[in-house]
Protein backbone atom coordinates (compact mmCIF):
# COMPACT_ATOMS: atom_id res chain seq x y z
CA UNK A 1 0.00 0.00 0.00
CA UNK A 2 1.55 3.83 -1.23
CA UNK A 3 2.53 5.03 2.28
CA UNK A 4 -0.13 8.68 2.90
CA UNK A 5 1.41 12.01 3.09
CA UNK A 6 1.11 14.00 6.58
CA UNK A 7 -2.18 16.24 6.62
CA UNK A 8 -1.95 19.34 6.95
CA UNK A 9 -2.43 21.00 10.59
CA UNK A 10 -5.43 22.98 9.44
CA UNK A 11 -9.16 22.85 9.33
CA UNK A 12 -9.65 23.16 5.44
CA UNK A 13 -8.39 20.29 3.91
CA UNK A 14 -9.37 21.44 0.48
CA UNK A 15 -7.09 24.70 1.03
CA UNK A 16 -3.95 24.76 -1.60
CA UNK A 17 -0.45 25.17 -0.27
CA UNK A 18 1.39 27.80 -0.76
CA UNK A 19 4.24 27.60 -3.15
CA UNK A 20 7.34 29.32 -4.73
CA UNK A 21 9.43 28.15 -7.54
CA UNK A 22 13.18 28.29 -7.44
CA UNK A 23 14.54 28.38 -10.68
CA UNK A 24 17.96 29.35 -12.04
CA UNK A 25 19.72 31.31 -14.91
CA UNK A 26 22.04 28.22 -15.27
CA UNK A 27 22.56 24.55 -14.25
CA UNK A 28 24.66 24.21 -10.99
CA UNK A 29 23.19 28.26 -10.06
CA UNK A 30 22.03 26.43 -6.45
CA UNK A 31 18.24 25.84 -7.07
CA UNK A 32 18.95 22.65 -5.38
CA UNK A 33 20.70 23.73 -2.26
CA UNK A 34 18.50 27.08 -1.91
CA UNK A 35 15.27 25.21 -2.08
CA UNK A 36 17.07 21.96 0.64
CA UNK A 37 17.70 25.36 2.66
CA UNK A 38 14.50 26.76 2.66
CA UNK A 39 12.77 23.62 3.33
CA UNK A 40 15.03 23.18 6.89
CA UNK A 41 14.48 26.79 7.74
CA UNK A 42 10.61 26.69 7.01
CA UNK A 43 10.30 23.00 8.90
CA UNK A 44 12.61 24.42 11.69
CA UNK A 45 9.52 27.11 12.10
CA UNK A 46 7.01 24.72 12.52
CA UNK A 47 5.59 24.74 8.76
CA UNK A 48 4.41 21.75 7.10
CA UNK A 49 6.70 22.07 4.03
CA UNK A 50 7.22 19.89 1.23
CA UNK A 51 9.99 20.08 -1.84
CA UNK A 52 9.21 19.54 -5.33
CA UNK A 53 10.70 18.78 -8.40
CA UNK A 54 8.34 18.20 -11.92
CA UNK A 55 11.54 17.26 -13.73
CA UNK A 56 14.36 15.80 -13.13
CA UNK A 57 17.44 14.84 -15.19
CA UNK A 58 20.29 12.72 -12.89
CA UNK A 59 21.98 9.64 -12.78
CA UNK A 60 21.55 10.31 -9.26
CA UNK A 61 18.44 8.84 -7.47
CA UNK A 62 16.94 7.52 -3.87
CA UNK A 63 14.20 4.68 -3.12
CA UNK A 64 11.62 5.91 -2.12
CA UNK A 65 9.18 4.49 0.92
CA UNK A 66 6.41 4.04 -1.16
CA UNK A 67 9.22 1.51 -3.47
CA UNK A 68 9.28 4.25 -6.29
CA UNK A 69 13.01 6.00 -7.50
CA UNK A 70 13.20 9.98 -7.34
CA UNK A 71 16.06 12.12 -7.86
CA UNK A 72 18.88 12.14 -4.97
CA UNK A 73 18.86 16.38 -4.78
CA UNK A 74 14.77 15.69 -4.03
CA UNK A 75 16.18 13.05 -1.50
CA UNK A 76 17.97 15.80 0.27
CA UNK A 77 15.37 17.98 0.23
CA UNK A 78 12.70 15.71 1.32
CA UNK A 79 15.59 14.94 4.39
CA UNK A 80 16.04 19.13 5.22
CA UNK A 81 11.95 18.86 5.98
CA UNK A 82 11.80 15.67 7.99
CA UNK A 83 9.80 13.52 5.63
CA UNK A 84 10.65 9.94 4.64
CA UNK A 85 11.18 9.96 0.46
CA UNK A 86 7.92 9.87 -1.58
CA UNK A 87 7.51 9.80 -5.50
CA UNK A 88 5.21 12.60 -5.51
CA UNK A 89 8.64 14.62 -4.77
CA UNK A 90 9.65 14.18 -8.14
CA UNK A 91 7.36 12.80 -10.36
CA UNK A 92 9.28 12.72 -13.72
CA UNK A 93 12.88 11.74 -13.78
CA UNK A 94 15.12 11.14 -16.53
CA UNK A 95 18.16 8.92 -16.29
CA UNK A 96 20.42 9.29 -19.69
CA UNK A 97 21.80 6.35 -20.94
CA UNK A 98 23.28 7.52 -23.84
CA UNK A 99 23.80 10.76 -25.39
CA UNK A 100 20.66 11.42 -26.93
CA UNK A 101 18.71 8.29 -25.03
CA UNK A 102 17.59 8.29 -21.30
CA UNK A 103 15.42 5.80 -19.22
CA UNK A 104 11.77 7.98 -18.38
CA UNK A 105 10.71 7.50 -14.63
CA UNK A 106 7.02 8.07 -14.13
CA UNK A 107 6.11 8.88 -10.39
CA UNK A 108 8.89 6.44 -9.15
CA UNK A 109 8.40 3.67 -12.16
CA UNK A 110 10.46 3.39 -14.87
CA UNK A 111 8.50 3.14 -18.72
CA UNK A 112 11.15 2.39 -21.40
CA UNK A 113 13.95 3.79 -23.07
CA UNK A 114 13.23 6.77 -25.10
CA UNK A 115 15.21 8.60 -27.23
CA UNK A 116 15.40 12.80 -26.72
CA UNK A 117 13.40 13.23 -30.00
CA UNK A 118 10.53 11.10 -28.91
CA UNK A 119 10.24 12.87 -25.69
CA UNK A 120 10.49 16.26 -27.17
CA UNK A 121 7.84 15.31 -29.77
CA UNK A 122 9.94 15.51 -32.92
CA UNK A 123 9.80 12.76 -35.78
CA UNK A 124 11.72 13.88 -39.00
CA UNK A 125 9.17 17.18 -38.54
CA UNK A 126 7.72 19.34 -35.68
CA UNK A 127 5.03 17.33 -34.15
CA UNK A 128 2.05 19.14 -32.58
CA UNK A 129 2.54 19.33 -28.49
CA UNK A 130 -0.64 17.39 -28.00
CA UNK A 131 0.70 14.68 -29.27
CA UNK A 132 4.18 13.93 -27.47
CA UNK A 133 4.86 12.59 -24.55
CA UNK A 134 5.14 15.29 -22.53
CA UNK A 135 1.42 15.79 -22.28
CA UNK A 136 1.56 12.60 -20.55
CA UNK A 137 4.29 13.72 -18.32
CA UNK A 138 2.74 17.02 -17.54
CA UNK A 139 -0.53 15.33 -16.34
CA UNK A 140 1.94 13.02 -14.10
CA UNK A 141 3.13 15.92 -12.75
CA UNK A 142 0.14 17.90 -11.84
CA UNK A 143 -1.59 14.57 -10.26
CA UNK A 144 1.17 14.70 -7.68
CA UNK A 145 1.89 18.54 -7.14
CA UNK A 146 -1.71 18.75 -6.70
CA UNK A 147 -1.66 15.37 -4.10
CA UNK A 148 1.00 17.41 -2.14
CA UNK A 149 -0.94 20.83 -2.39
CA UNK A 150 -3.93 18.74 -0.42
CA UNK A 151 -1.45 17.75 2.04
CA UNK A 152 0.99 20.06 3.13
CA UNK A 153 0.57 23.82 3.96
CA UNK A 154 4.00 25.44 2.13
CA UNK A 155 5.73 23.75 -1.42
CA UNK A 156 9.29 24.70 -2.34
CA UNK A 157 9.59 23.86 -5.94
CA UNK A 158 12.84 23.27 -8.11
CA UNK A 159 12.81 24.07 -11.66
CA UNK A 160 15.41 22.94 -13.95
CA UNK A 161 18.45 23.76 -16.15
CA UNK A 162 17.39 27.65 -17.36
CA UNK A 163 13.84 28.61 -17.99
CA UNK A 164 15.58 30.73 -20.60
CA UNK A 165 16.57 27.63 -23.20
CA UNK A 166 14.49 28.93 -26.19
CA UNK A 167 14.43 24.96 -27.89
CA UNK A 168 12.77 23.82 -25.22
CA UNK A 169 10.29 26.46 -24.29
CA UNK A 170 7.20 25.20 -26.21
CA UNK A 171 5.76 22.23 -24.00
CA UNK A 172 7.54 23.04 -20.98
CA UNK A 173 7.11 21.06 -17.70
CA UNK A 174 10.02 21.89 -15.86
CA UNK A 175 10.25 25.72 -15.73
CA UNK A 176 7.70 28.08 -16.16
CA UNK A 177 5.33 25.68 -18.09
CA UNK A 178 5.33 24.34 -14.67
CA UNK A 179 4.65 27.61 -12.88
CA UNK A 180 2.24 29.04 -15.16
CA UNK A 181 0.00 25.87 -15.01
CA UNK A 182 -0.20 25.92 -11.18
CA UNK A 183 -0.10 30.17 -11.24
CA UNK A 184 3.14 29.68 -8.56
CA UNK A 185 5.32 32.92 -8.06
CA UNK A 186 9.06 32.24 -9.37
CA UNK A 187 12.45 33.10 -7.91
CA UNK A 188 15.85 33.38 -9.69
CA UNK A 189 18.73 32.29 -8.68
CA UNK A 190 22.71 33.35 -10.31
CA UNK A 191 26.20 32.26 -9.78
CA UNK A 192 28.40 35.08 -9.28
CA UNK A 193 31.01 32.89 -9.19
CA UNK A 194 30.73 32.21 -12.93
CA UNK A 195 31.24 35.66 -13.84
CA UNK A 196 28.44 37.43 -15.70
CA UNK A 197 26.08 37.55 -12.96
CA UNK A 198 23.78 40.53 -13.95
CA UNK A 199 23.58 39.28 -17.95
CA UNK A 200 22.54 36.03 -16.43
CA UNK A 201 19.87 38.07 -14.44
CA UNK A 202 18.76 40.53 -17.03
CA UNK A 203 19.16 37.83 -20.35
CA UNK A 204 17.21 35.51 -18.76
CA UNK A 205 14.28 37.97 -17.72
CA UNK A 206 13.90 39.23 -20.96
CA UNK A 207 13.72 35.93 -22.90
CA UNK A 208 10.54 35.38 -20.67
CA UNK A 209 6.95 35.94 -21.70
CA UNK A 210 5.13 38.94 -20.20
CA UNK A 211 3.21 36.96 -18.30
CA UNK A 212 6.22 34.60 -17.00
CA UNK A 213 8.16 37.78 -16.13
CA UNK A 214 4.97 39.16 -14.05
CA UNK A 215 5.70 36.01 -11.92
CA UNK A 216 9.50 36.23 -10.61
CA UNK A 217 9.06 37.97 -7.72
CA UNK A 218 12.56 38.86 -6.71
CA UNK A 219 16.67 37.56 -7.29
CA UNK A 220 18.56 35.70 -5.77
CA UNK A 221 22.65 35.79 -5.65
CA UNK A 222 24.41 32.84 -4.80
CA UNK A 223 28.11 32.23 -4.30
CA UNK A 224 29.34 35.82 -3.51
CA UNK A 225 32.64 36.24 -2.31
CA UNK A 226 34.33 39.66 -0.92
CA UNK A 227 33.02 42.81 0.26
CA UNK A 228 29.13 43.18 -0.17
CA UNK A 229 29.66 46.37 -0.15
CA UNK A 230 31.51 46.43 -3.45
CA UNK A 231 28.00 44.53 -4.97
CA UNK A 232 25.94 47.06 -3.71
CA UNK A 233 25.97 49.61 -6.79
CA UNK A 234 25.06 46.55 -9.29
CA UNK A 235 22.49 45.47 -6.64
CA UNK A 236 20.99 48.99 -7.15
CA UNK A 237 21.20 49.12 -10.77
CA UNK A 238 19.79 45.17 -11.22
CA UNK A 239 16.30 46.60 -9.20
CA UNK A 240 15.92 49.50 -10.95
CA UNK A 241 16.30 48.16 -14.20
CA UNK A 242 14.53 45.18 -13.92
CA UNK A 243 11.61 46.38 -10.98
CA UNK A 244 12.73 43.20 -9.02
CA UNK A 245 14.26 42.88 -6.02
CA UNK A 246 17.30 41.16 -5.03
CA UNK A 247 15.79 38.89 -2.43
CA UNK A 248 19.82 38.05 -1.04
CA UNK A 249 23.18 38.12 -1.89
CA UNK A 250 24.27 34.50 -0.31
CA UNK A 251 28.32 33.97 0.38
CA UNK A 252 30.37 31.52 -1.04
CA UNK A 253 30.25 28.90 1.57
CA UNK A 254 33.50 26.57 1.27
CA UNK A 255 33.46 22.70 2.64
CA UNK A 256 29.39 23.23 2.35
CA UNK A 257 29.05 18.88 2.55
CA UNK A 258 25.55 18.66 0.67
CA UNK A 259 24.40 16.00 -1.22
CA UNK A 260 24.74 16.57 -5.13
CA UNK A 261 23.11 16.45 -7.94
CA UNK A 262 25.80 15.61 -10.22
CA UNK A 263 28.92 17.26 -10.14
CA UNK A 264 31.61 15.33 -8.73
CA UNK A 265 33.24 16.66 -5.97
CA UNK A 266 36.93 16.53 -5.11
CA UNK A 267 37.81 15.57 -1.53
CA UNK A 268 38.35 18.31 1.12
CA UNK A 269 41.68 18.98 2.25
CA UNK A 270 42.36 16.66 5.14
CA UNK A 271 44.64 17.94 8.76
CA UNK A 272 46.23 14.79 9.08
CA UNK A 273 48.23 12.07 7.11
CA UNK A 274 45.77 9.88 5.41
CA UNK A 275 46.55 5.91 6.15
CA UNK A 276 44.70 4.77 3.53
CA UNK A 277 44.03 5.71 -0.25
CA UNK A 278 40.80 5.08 -2.19
CA UNK A 279 40.33 5.71 -6.22
CA UNK A 280 36.92 5.67 -7.68
CA UNK A 281 36.61 4.79 -11.28
CA UNK A 282 34.73 7.76 -13.52
CA UNK A 283 32.43 6.11 -16.00
CA UNK A 284 30.90 8.27 -18.37
CA UNK A 285 27.64 6.97 -17.05
CA UNK A 286 28.48 6.71 -13.43
CA UNK A 287 25.63 6.63 -11.48
CA UNK A 288 25.03 7.73 -7.39
CA UNK A 289 28.35 8.70 -7.04
CA UNK A 290 26.87 10.55 -3.65
CA UNK A 291 27.45 6.71 -2.45
CA UNK A 292 31.24 7.29 -1.36
CA UNK A 293 30.48 10.74 0.16
CA UNK A 294 31.65 9.20 3.87
CA UNK A 295 34.75 8.08 2.27
CA UNK A 296 35.44 11.38 0.48
CA UNK A 297 35.32 13.04 3.82
CA UNK A 298 36.65 11.09 5.77
CA UNK A 299 39.83 12.48 7.39
CA UNK A 300 42.63 9.07 6.99
CA UNK A 301 41.32 8.56 3.63
CA UNK A 302 42.92 10.09 0.86
CA UNK A 303 40.09 10.21 -1.66
CA UNK A 304 40.23 10.78 -5.47
CA UNK A 305 37.75 10.08 -8.71
CA UNK A 306 39.97 8.90 -12.12
CA UNK A 307 38.50 10.09 -15.15
CA UNK A 308 39.66 10.57 -18.97
CA UNK A 309 40.47 13.86 -18.07
CA UNK A 310 42.14 13.38 -14.70
CA UNK A 311 44.90 10.59 -16.71
CA UNK A 312 45.10 12.97 -19.02
CA UNK A 313 46.17 15.64 -16.85
CA UNK A 314 48.66 13.13 -15.24
CA UNK A 315 49.99 12.43 -18.52
CA UNK A 316 49.72 8.57 -17.52
CA UNK A 317 47.59 5.84 -18.79
CA UNK A 318 48.14 3.85 -15.34
CA UNK A 319 45.73 3.97 -12.34
CA UNK A 320 47.25 5.73 -10.00
CA UNK A 321 48.61 4.07 -6.59
CA UNK A 322 45.81 2.69 -3.86
CA UNK A 323 45.01 0.36 -1.28
CA UNK A 324 41.19 0.48 -2.24
CA UNK A 325 39.70 0.35 -6.02
CA UNK A 326 35.73 0.71 -6.70
CA UNK A 327 33.83 0.14 -9.43
CA UNK A 328 30.89 2.32 -9.16
CA UNK A 329 27.30 1.57 -10.57
CA UNK A 330 26.66 2.60 -14.09
CA UNK A 331 23.38 3.56 -15.93
CA UNK A 332 25.09 1.82 -18.71
CA UNK A 333 26.88 -1.00 -17.74
CA UNK A 334 28.28 -2.48 -21.21
CA UNK A 335 29.20 0.70 -22.66
CA UNK A 336 31.07 1.80 -19.63
CA UNK A 337 32.84 -1.56 -19.40
CA UNK A 338 34.07 -0.99 -22.89
CA UNK A 339 35.13 2.39 -21.84
CA UNK A 340 37.24 0.89 -18.97
CA UNK A 341 38.90 -1.62 -21.34
CA UNK A 342 39.33 1.86 -23.58
CA UNK A 343 41.13 3.28 -21.07
CA UNK A 344 43.42 0.56 -19.66
CA UNK A 345 41.98 0.38 -16.32
CA UNK A 346 40.98 -3.56 -16.58
CA UNK A 347 44.63 -3.67 -16.60
CA UNK A 348 45.50 -1.56 -14.33
CA UNK A 349 42.89 -3.46 -11.53
CA UNK A 350 44.37 -6.57 -12.76
CA UNK A 351 47.80 -5.02 -11.41
CA UNK A 352 46.39 -4.14 -8.15
CA UNK A 353 45.32 -7.30 -7.41
CA UNK A 354 48.77 -8.68 -7.71
CA UNK A 355 50.01 -6.21 -5.84
CA UNK A 356 47.53 -7.49 -2.65
CA UNK A 357 45.23 -4.17 -3.25
CA UNK A 358 41.18 -4.55 -2.59
CA UNK A 359 38.93 -4.01 -4.95
CA UNK A 360 34.81 -2.93 -4.40
CA UNK A 361 32.49 -2.90 -7.11
CA UNK A 362 29.08 -1.80 -6.60
CA UNK A 363 25.83 -2.11 -8.54
CA UNK A 364 26.73 -1.72 -12.03
CA UNK A 365 30.34 -2.04 -10.86
CA UNK A 366 29.67 -5.87 -9.37
CA UNK A 367 28.09 -6.76 -12.56
CA UNK A 368 30.86 -6.29 -14.47
CA UNK A 369 32.99 -8.13 -11.92
CA UNK A 370 31.12 -11.12 -13.72
CA UNK A 371 31.55 -13.06 -16.43
CA UNK A 372 29.02 -12.10 -18.77
CA UNK A 373 26.61 -9.25 -18.76
CA UNK A 374 23.22 -9.69 -21.30
CA UNK A 375 20.85 -7.24 -22.64
CA UNK A 376 18.92 -9.15 -24.77
CA UNK A 377 15.54 -6.56 -24.63
CA UNK A 378 18.40 -3.28 -25.29
CA UNK A 379 17.20 -2.14 -21.55
CA UNK A 380 20.44 -0.11 -21.95
CA UNK A 381 20.54 0.44 -25.55
CA UNK A 382 21.67 -1.81 -28.55
CA UNK A 383 20.34 -4.99 -27.55
CA UNK A 384 23.43 -7.46 -27.04
CA UNK A 385 26.02 -9.36 -24.33
CA UNK A 386 29.66 -8.61 -23.72
CA UNK A 387 31.94 -10.46 -21.32
CA UNK A 388 32.59 -9.40 -17.55
CA UNK A 389 36.03 -8.63 -16.29
CA UNK A 390 35.79 -12.49 -14.35
CA UNK A 391 36.23 -12.17 -11.03
CA UNK A 392 33.36 -13.84 -10.36
CA UNK A 393 31.02 -16.55 -11.35
CA UNK A 394 28.44 -14.48 -11.77
CA UNK A 395 26.00 -13.88 -14.95
CA UNK A 396 23.93 -11.30 -15.30
CA UNK A 397 20.79 -10.29 -17.07
CA UNK A 398 19.22 -6.81 -17.83
CA UNK A 399 15.65 -6.66 -17.80
CA UNK A 400 12.89 -3.93 -17.88
CA UNK A 401 11.60 -4.37 -14.56
CA UNK A 402 14.03 -2.30 -11.98
CA UNK A 403 14.39 -3.66 -8.59
CA UNK A 404 14.19 -0.84 -6.39
CA UNK A 405 14.35 -1.27 -2.51
CA UNK A 406 15.00 -0.46 1.04
CA UNK A 407 17.14 -2.66 2.54
CA UNK A 408 19.12 -3.42 6.32
CA UNK A 409 20.80 -6.35 7.19
CA UNK A 410 24.44 -7.58 8.38
CA UNK A 411 27.81 -7.28 7.02
CA UNK A 412 29.93 -10.23 7.56
CA UNK A 413 33.60 -9.35 6.96
CA UNK A 414 36.89 -10.61 8.44
CA UNK A 415 34.96 -12.92 11.43
CA UNK A 416 33.14 -9.66 12.12
CA UNK A 417 29.49 -8.27 11.43
CA UNK A 418 27.76 -5.02 11.61
CA UNK A 419 24.56 -3.36 10.73
CA UNK A 420 24.12 -1.93 7.11
CA UNK A 421 20.93 -0.14 5.38
CA UNK A 422 20.81 1.30 1.71
CA UNK A 423 18.93 1.20 -1.06
CA UNK A 424 18.84 -1.57 -4.54
CA UNK A 425 18.10 0.27 -7.86
CA UNK A 426 18.98 -1.98 -10.81
CA UNK A 427 17.80 -3.64 -14.01
CA UNK A 428 20.27 -6.61 -13.67
CA UNK A 429 19.59 -9.72 -12.29
CA UNK A 430 22.24 -11.54 -11.61
CA UNK A 431 22.92 -15.64 -10.75
CA UNK A 432 25.76 -17.66 -10.20
CA UNK A 433 26.45 -20.87 -12.08
CA UNK A 434 25.58 -23.32 -10.56
CA UNK A 435 28.67 -25.63 -12.00
CA UNK A 436 30.37 -23.37 -9.03
CA UNK A 437 30.86 -23.85 -5.50
CA UNK A 438 28.47 -21.34 -3.51
CA UNK A 439 30.41 -18.12 -3.03
CA UNK A 440 30.79 -16.78 0.34
CA UNK A 441 27.79 -13.70 0.22
CA UNK A 442 29.00 -11.08 2.67
CA UNK A 443 26.03 -9.65 3.48
CA UNK A 444 22.37 -10.90 4.49
CA UNK A 445 19.88 -8.40 3.67
CA UNK A 446 16.51 -7.94 5.12
CA UNK A 447 13.10 -6.45 3.23
CA UNK A 448 9.82 -6.06 4.49
CA UNK A 449 8.50 -9.27 2.41
CA UNK A 450 11.66 -11.37 2.64
CA UNK A 451 15.13 -11.99 3.84
CA UNK A 452 18.69 -12.77 1.15
CA UNK A 453 21.99 -12.71 0.81
CA UNK A 454 23.64 -10.32 -1.47
CA UNK A 455 26.91 -9.88 -3.04
CA UNK A 456 29.97 -12.07 -3.07
CA UNK A 457 33.33 -12.40 -1.82
CA UNK A 458 36.16 -13.87 -3.55
CA UNK A 459 38.24 -16.73 -2.31
CA UNK A 460 41.09 -14.99 -1.47
CA UNK A 461 39.32 -11.93 0.37
CA UNK A 462 40.59 -9.33 -1.81
CA UNK A 463 37.55 -8.69 -3.82
CA UNK A 464 34.12 -7.25 -2.89
CA UNK A 465 30.88 -6.91 -4.35
CA UNK A 466 27.22 -6.02 -3.57
CA UNK A 467 24.20 -4.73 -5.50
CA UNK A 468 23.83 -2.10 -2.25
CA UNK A 469 23.78 1.77 -2.44
CA UNK A 470 24.54 3.46 0.39
CA UNK A 471 27.06 0.78 1.76
CA UNK A 472 29.44 3.32 3.40
CA UNK A 473 26.31 5.58 4.82
CA UNK A 474 25.99 3.13 8.08
CA UNK A 475 29.02 3.55 10.24
CA UNK A 476 30.05 0.48 11.30
CA UNK A 477 29.67 -0.94 8.05
CA UNK A 478 31.91 1.99 6.80
CA UNK A 479 34.57 0.86 9.75
CA UNK A 480 34.26 -3.09 8.61
CA UNK A 481 34.88 -2.09 4.98
CA UNK A 482 38.03 0.04 5.76
CA UNK A 483 39.09 -2.28 8.32
CA UNK A 484 39.39 -4.91 5.29
CA UNK A 485 41.05 -2.69 2.76
CA UNK A 486 43.80 -1.71 5.58
CA UNK A 487 42.55 0.92 7.43
CA UNK A 488 42.86 -0.21 11.46
CA UNK A 489 41.11 2.31 14.00
CA UNK A 490 39.15 4.06 11.48
CA UNK A 491 37.73 7.15 12.73
CA UNK A 492 34.25 6.74 12.75
CA UNK A 493 32.10 9.16 9.97
CA UNK A 494 28.82 9.49 10.05
CA UNK A 495 27.06 10.57 7.02
CA UNK A 496 23.36 11.38 8.05
CA UNK A 497 25.14 13.46 11.19
CA UNK A 498 27.10 15.57 8.88
CA UNK A 499 24.24 15.87 6.41
CA UNK A 500 21.98 17.41 9.29
CA UNK A 501 24.53 19.64 10.59
CA UNK A 502 25.17 20.87 7.17
CA UNK A 503 21.88 21.25 6.48
CA UNK A 504 21.02 23.48 9.61
CA UNK A 505 24.44 25.45 8.94
CA UNK A 506 23.24 26.29 5.47
CA UNK A 507 19.67 27.38 6.47
CA UNK A 508 21.15 29.83 9.60
CA UNK A 509 22.73 30.82 6.49
CA UNK A 510 19.71 31.96 4.97
CA UNK A 511 18.18 33.50 7.81
CA UNK A 512 20.81 35.88 7.90
CA UNK A 513 21.37 36.85 4.11
CA UNK A 514 17.67 36.19 2.73
CA UNK A 515 15.03 38.58 3.15
CA UNK A 516 12.59 35.96 4.95
CA UNK A 517 9.71 38.32 5.44
CA UNK A 518 9.74 39.15 1.66
CA UNK A 519 9.79 35.74 1.18
CA UNK A 520 7.10 34.73 3.39
CA UNK A 521 5.02 37.77 1.83
CA UNK A 522 5.58 36.12 -1.74
CA UNK A 523 4.08 32.83 -0.02
CA UNK A 524 1.14 34.23 1.15
CA UNK A 525 0.12 35.93 -1.78
CA UNK A 526 0.70 33.20 -3.77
Amino acid sequence: MKPSHPSKNRGDESQAAKVLMVQGTTSDAGKSTLVAGLCRLFARRGVNVAPFKPQNMALNSAVTADGGEIGRAQALQAIACGLPLHTDFNPILLKPSSDTGAQVIVQGKALDQMEAKTFFGLHGERVKEKQGYRVKAMSAVLDSFNRLSAQYDTIFVEGAGSPAEINLREGDIANMGFAEAVDCPVIIIADIDKGGVFAHLVGTLALLSESEQARVKGFVINRFRGDIALLQSGLDWLEAYTNKPVLGVLPYLHDLHLDAEDALIESPTKSQASKLKVLVLVFPRISNHTDFDPLRLHPQIQFNYVSMQTQSQANSTELPQADLIILPGSKNVRADLAFMHEQGWDIGVAKHLRYGGKVVGLCGGYQMLGLLIDDPSGVEGEAGDCDGLGYFSLVTELKPDKVLRQVSGQLSLLGEQAEVKGCEIHCGQSRVLTADPTPNQPMRIVTEDESFSDGMLSADGQIFGTYLHGLFDSPEACTLILKWAGLDNAEVVDIDAIREEQLNRFADQLEQDLDIEKIEDILTAS
